[in-house]
């Protein structure tokens, strides 16, 4: 049987991968490939579907933004509301208007409820409506112009990004690029018009994780193979999240947000939605573990080729359940610190915690948690038989390492006496340590 080569990224041996396996994994690429754009195809909404169902909220007539800079604030307002514990906090905020037909003059914005303790301060930019009334113009405040905060992040984001990861990290921000593109422009407005949001959500997933993958990673076999662990724990996730979300008789009517987006928006299956949701959750994470694990193999190949399959999976098993832990920390961290408000709540309630985590607000968290999990969980074991059964089969010590070019197997060095094991990489007993370097030899190798 005929042997391509897959070279593995930053390994020093070459990597031998049968032909079989990789006319049968890039088979199973090419199936969800042509299925993935035959979704986009079907489900791509058009530009008049779109303007249709477009419900957008209007403001009053003749309300416009502005900009304007603050200069100074004091206590009180003109207009106190009283509440049944006192005089609500309200603050007086001098403004000199930047932007509209009275930019450069000075307005007077009341501050109320939150933006009391926001921390603004003279210096800041900030919005205001200018809202024409019987009695002339009034400016109230609208929000705080965080766009420049916000780009900075980005910017120190992109910089860390190229700084430590390089070619490999742009490229990975251009992944990110056009997978934004397509949830921008093609998912969401296709969940608007009301396509069906599992298929949408599945199609455009898959279209998302071929380009991300393949730009980071570069067109390799070891990608393909991370690629389908992908896709088959996607598969997993939704096939879970499924089962959950009609099993828990799950509505998608979580928060107030939910209920104002169906009266823009009837056309909406927010059960669906929801899935939409737990399928996109799970797109990072299972990206994270499944090239990691292709990694795994494929080094553990180039520094082991007397190793057999099996032997090689258990191996990157062992690397895998240390990143399902650490993963599985991070997803739980995650959403408690993005629901630590709601959490917060438990205390001030008579009712049990264990009652309230049924209602669907919490509920539902909790399927999209366990379903992406689980798929996370089950990506690993996939991934690494795939990984293992593309790469080739174990390799005689005595057979030579076929390879295009002057490189030598990792397992293995000559120093004029004959080959032995290079320290750090193990024999077909002991696994290689892929985490040391080799001590400093204190004689040079002699030229034999």
């Amino acid at each position: 049987m005929g042997h391509g080569h897959g070279h593995g990224h930053g390994s020093h041996g070459v990597v031998e991968v049968g032909q079989r396996a990789r006319t049968l994994l890039t088979g199973l690429l090419v199936v969800f490939g042509v299925l993935a754009i035959a979704g986009l195809i079907w489900l791509w909404p058009s530009q008049s579907e779109v303007s249709a169902a477009l419900n957008k909220i209007s403001d009053a007539p003749g309300v416009t933004y502005e900009q304007a800079t603050i200069d100074s604030i004091a206590d009180g307002c003109e207009s106190s509301v009283e509440t049944p514990t006192g005089t609500a906090a309200c603050m007086t905020a001098t403004v000199t208007l930047t932007s509209g037909p009275d930019a450069g003059e000075q307005a007077a914005v009341e501050l109320t409820g939150p933006n009391v303790h926001n921390g603004l301060r003279a210096g800041d930019t900030i919005e205001v409506a200018r809202v024409p009334t019987s009695d002339g113009i009034h400016y109230a405040f609208n929000g705080i112009n965080r766009l420049p905060v916000l780009l900075a992040m980005a910017a120190l984001f992109t910089v860390a990004v190229v700084a430590v990861a390089r070619w490999r990290g742009l490229f990975a921000l251009l992944g990110l690029v056009i997978a934004g593109g397509i949830l921008l422009g093609f998912m969401l407005p296709a969940i608007i018009v009301g396509k069906p949001g599992m298929a949408v959500a599945l199609s455009g997933s898959t279209v998302i994780m071929f380009i991300v993958l393949y730009v980071a990673h570069g067109v390799s076999m070891r990608t393909s193979a991370a690629l389908a662990g992908t896709l088959l724990g996607l598969a997993v996730t939704t096939t879970l999240g499924s089962i959950a979300v009609g099993a828990a008789r799950l509505s998608g009517f979580a928060e107030e947000n939910e209920y104002d987006l169906a009266q823009l928006a009837p056309g909406i299956n927010f059960q669906e939605l929801l899935m939409v949701g737990i399928i996109i959750g799970g797109l990072g994470v299972l990206n994270d573990v499944t090239i990691t694990q292709a990694s795994a193999v494929w080094e553990l190949r180039a520094a082991a080729p007397e190793w057999t399959r099996s032997k090689v999976f258990s191996a990157g098993m062992r690397i895998g359940r240390d990143h399902i832990a650490s993963t599985i920390y991070t997803i739980v961290f995650a959403y408690a610190g993005g629901a630590l408000t709601i959490l917060l709540l438990l205390f001030f309630t008579t009712r049990e915690p264990l009652d309230l985590f049924g209602l669907e607000l919490f509920a539902g968290e909790g399927v999209r948690t366990f379903a992406s999990a689980i798929g996370l969980i089950l990506a690993v074991p996939i991934t690494t038989g795939i990984a293992a059964l593309t790469v080739g089969p174990a390799r005689e010590s005595h057979e030579p390492p076929k390879h295009s070019g002057p490189v030598a197997d990792p397992a293995v060095e000559t120093d004029g006496g004959g080959q032995r094991p290079r320290p750090g990489t193990g024999s077909p007993n002991h696994p290689p340590d892929l985490w040391c370097a080799p001590p400093t030899r204190s004689t040079p190798p002699s030229n034999g």
